[in-house]
């Protein structure tokens, strides 16, 4: 009896799992990275038609797969995937750098429009600094930063660097990002990794002019983190001066300080960290408020011997202070393995439900989308019928902004629902169809009862009895604040 007993209590918390009701609010993601065409387009120099219809099935597939946003990267290497008068066309959209596509069509205008009508958010996503992919080729034309300003540019480790340590370099980089905010419909400005480059073995980045001139005394990688701070602070006022609306993420690398260096630091032994090699103080920007979201790469397993998932994903959580923390998932680890942990779906899986069950408002973003393509085991059936089986609203950031929308009116005429909502400032609304089963009550965290996200004001009903029971919409704001519920409509 007491084996027997035991045995019940162990099952309970799979139970509790099992039963949970799915979470409301949860970021889901995918990166898109344009360099070296690793997933959009497949290869430089297509048709634009051809361009256009690849980032489409892309973006089909991936809300097949439950992702509500996108991370596009839009400027891999100083160049531009849009028109620019600051950089120049991407060879990786065109064939050739400085050439636009044929027939012209602006790429990013096309991109958020297709986004944004699939309800999902649009994510710019920039490499700062990165100004050659290979240091002894360089294909830009004559009026680009590498020529033009030769004095900011740092060869390091076969590519080539905009030097972070001069001002007026950190001031062009905002500037360039800052026009897409301007220009654009973006929801956020997003940054990966690469501030000050992975080190190199055997090798100095060579910024000691820079240091000379700029570093006023201090240690020379204090200076390196004060400058990324700089540039930091300076590019979240900027583009909320812009648009007060705009968020900042930041995608640093998954380990920020080994806790053998620091007491703050994860019980980790990461061979390169955030803190110390790319000196970049991603735990001082959350506890300032110079971030919205922070999505660090775990690309590691649960049981990863230095770096293990289970001891950083709560890490991360739990180090957030009141901003956003999702998750980046090392989807491409899958596409090539054979053998362990990453030849099932049984460890994306595993990471997935970590991060639901004990991550409220958190989230998470696959790296990256043309990986799905290529994974043999069947990841797409297990995220439809699985962690992604409802859809799921992008956590909302009181921070930024708290005023909800008004509730919507709603009738009911012959087969649809109609609704109409108070909207003085004509913000561009979404609206949230949910439906309760006769005799269920109304409740809003119930993902599994929402039938439709949509930008229209009315609903065409199913027939016969699933038209039944109570229906009810609410109102969002780009911003994903959610009204309360209109009136209801019982049939």
């Amino acid at each position: 009896m007491g084996r027997l007993l035991s045995l019940l209590l162990a099952l309970l918390p799979v139970v509790g799992v099992l039963k949970a009701q799915p979470v409301k609010r949860e970021f889901r993601g995918a990166w898109i990275a344009t360099v070296a065409n690793i997933d959009w387009p497949s290869k430089p120099g297509l048709a634009a038609v051809e361009q256009q219809q690849q980032f489409v099935r892309q973006l089909d597939m991936l809300q097949s797969v439950g992702c509500n946003a996108v991370i596009v990267q839009v400027r891999p290497v100083s160049d531009a995937l849009y028109p620019s008068k600051k950089e120049p066309w991407c060879h990786y959209l065109t064939g050739r750098q400085g050439e636009p596509p044929f027939p012209f069509y602006d790429p990013l205008a096309f991109m958020i429009e297709e986004t944004h009508k699939r309800n999902m958010e649009f994510h710019a996503w920039f490499n700062p600094f990165r100004a050659l992919m290979d240091s002894k080729k360089n294909p830009n034309p004559k009026d680009h930063i590498t020529h033009t300003r030769k004095d900011w540019i740092i060869h390091y480790g076969g590519k080539s660097y905009i030097d972070p340590g001069i001002p007026e370099a950190r001031d062009y980089v905002i500037d360039v990002i800052n026009d897409v905010v301007k220009r654009y419909d973006v929801d956020a400005v997003h940054l990966d990794d690469y501030f000050y480059p992975y080190r190199v073995p055997g090798q100095q980045f060579g910024d000691g002019k820079s240091y000379a001139r700029y570093g006023n005394g201090k240690d020379k990688e204090d200076w390196r983190r004060d400058n990324v701070n700089r540039f930091i602070t300076l590019l979240n006022t900027t583009i909320k001066n812009e648009k007060p609306w705009m968020k900042l993420g930041i995608s640093p690398f998954g380990v920020w300080r080994n806790k053998s260096k620091d007491p703050e630091g994860s019980d980790t032994r990461g061979g390169q960290t955030t803190y110390d090699d790319l000196y970049a103080d991603v735990l001082m920007w959350l506890q300032k408020g110079w971030v919205d979201y922070m999505m660090p790469q775990l690309y590691w397993e649960h049981n990863h011997k230095a770096a293990p998932f289970s001891v950083l994903q709560p890490w991360w959580y739990e180090h957030c202070y009141k901003r956003h923390v999702y998750y980046g998932l090392g989807l491409y680890r899958m596409t090539t393995a054979k053998s362990g942990p990453w030849a099932t779906t049984d460890e994306l899986m595993w990471q997935l439900r970590d991060i639901q069950s004990r991550c409220p408002n958190s989230g998470y973003s696959f790296y990256s989308a043309s990986c799905f393509d290529k994974i043999k085991a069947p990841v797409k059936d297990s995220l439809r019928n699985g962690p992604a089986k409802y859809p799921a609203l992008i956590p909302a950031m009181p921070w930024i902004d708290n005023v909800p929308p008004a509730a919507p009116t709603v009738k009911h005429t012959g087969d649809q629902l109609e609704w109409h909502v108070r909207n003085p400032d004509k913000e561009a609304l979404k609206y949230v169809v949910y439906h309760f089963p006769a005799g269920e009550t109304v409740n809003l965290d119930r993902s599994d009862r929402i039938v439709s996200l949509q930008q229209g004001a009315n609903y065409k009903l199913p027939e016969g009895k699933q038209r039944t029971g109570t229906w009810v919409v609410t109102a969002l704001d780009r911003l994903w604040n959610e009204s309360e519920a209109g009136n209801a409509v019982k049939l």
